[in-house]
């Protein structure tokens, strides 16, 4: 055996701790136990893609790992890549069994990508802010902010439930508001400290970073929705919930979610990213 296959080999205790804590970050990011296993073997693929000689100059092969495995949880957590889990088909990993609660998990469901990931990577895990920073690509100080959102929209919806009923209601209420470009309405449907997030991805030409407050928002709201010829607003299910899809002629131009609690809606995710909107534009062209 050469030096570089003695400096792989790791003693069976330690790899099974490896394997259990990926997949239980998967877990916590995703909700169900196959999407876990599934992103736990894509990770190991990826390590075993790596040359030999990468792979040895790779200091923290652990860290190496769970980066990985946030990063290609992140990708699944796509506003439109991803439809929501539903229940749970399989138990959480082992150690988890007595710890995960669904209704957490459904919580969960309710932030952005971005802010789930802080949040599960920050307080489940107790990640060093570096790390943190690392898989979610952001600065140390905007995973810090986007946990701290996290943890406030989750208290915000466990203080204040909402029935799909209740969340069609007000979603269906904002989309009139926007539609009858009328400020007023739209403010008042909004939570006082709601959050806009706009994902162009580079690829269009919008804000980079979230807008906080409702007077802000529905500013930004109502600019980015304009009623010009030709721009309408849908209401159809988005993620297991309703949401506002906009169309530009035929083409869907935007993908709108919102996470609301009680009468309010406390933060919304708009997706402007073409390559996040293939898939909608397909099947709209399925439909014709």
């Amino acid at each position: 055996m050469d030096r570089e296959q003695e400096d792989e080999t790791v003693p069976i205790a330690e790899l099974l701790d490896e394997r259990r804590r990926l997949l239980n970050v998967a877990y916590w990011m995703l909700g169900r136990s196959q999407d876990a296993d599934d992103v736990v073997a894509e990770t190991y693929r990826r390590w075993y893609g790596l040359s030999d000689d990468h792979r040895t100059h790779i200091a923290e092969p652990r860290s190496w790992l769970v980066k990985t495995v946030g990063g290609i949880c992140l990708e699944r957590l796509a506003p439109t890549g991803w439809s929501h889990p539903g229940p749970v088909g399989a138990a959480p990993p082992h150690d988890l069994d007595e710890e995960v609660s669904q209704a957490l998990l459904d919580a969960l469901d309710t932030l952005s990508p971005a802010e789930r990931a802080a949040f599960v990577l920050n307080d489940v895990f107790g990640m060093a802010p570096g790390t943190v920073a690392a898989i979610v690509g952001q600065t140390e100080q905007e995973c810090g902010e986007l946990a701290a959102r996290g943890r406030h929209s989750l208290r915000t919806r466990w203080a204040h439930p909402t029935t799909p009923r209740q969340h069609d209601r007000v979603v269906r209420a904002v989309q009139q508001a926007c539609v009858a470009e009328n400020p007023e309405r739209l403010r008042s449907l909004l939570a006082p400290d709601a959050t806009v997030f706009l994902d162009g991805g580079g690829k269009v030409r919008t804000l980079t970073r979230p807008v906080h407050g409702a007077r802000h928002v529905t500013r930004s709201l109502l600019t980015l929705l304009a009623g010009r010829p030709g721009t309408t607003l849908h209401c159809q299910s988005v993620n297991g919930r309703t949401g506002i899809v906009v169309r530009y002629g035929d083409e869907v131009a935007a993908v709108i979610s919102l996470d609301v609690a009680g009468d309010h809606v406390v933060q919304i995710w708009a997706v402007l990213n073409p390559d996040k909107l293939r898939h909608w534009n397909r099947a709209a062209t399925q439909e014709k």
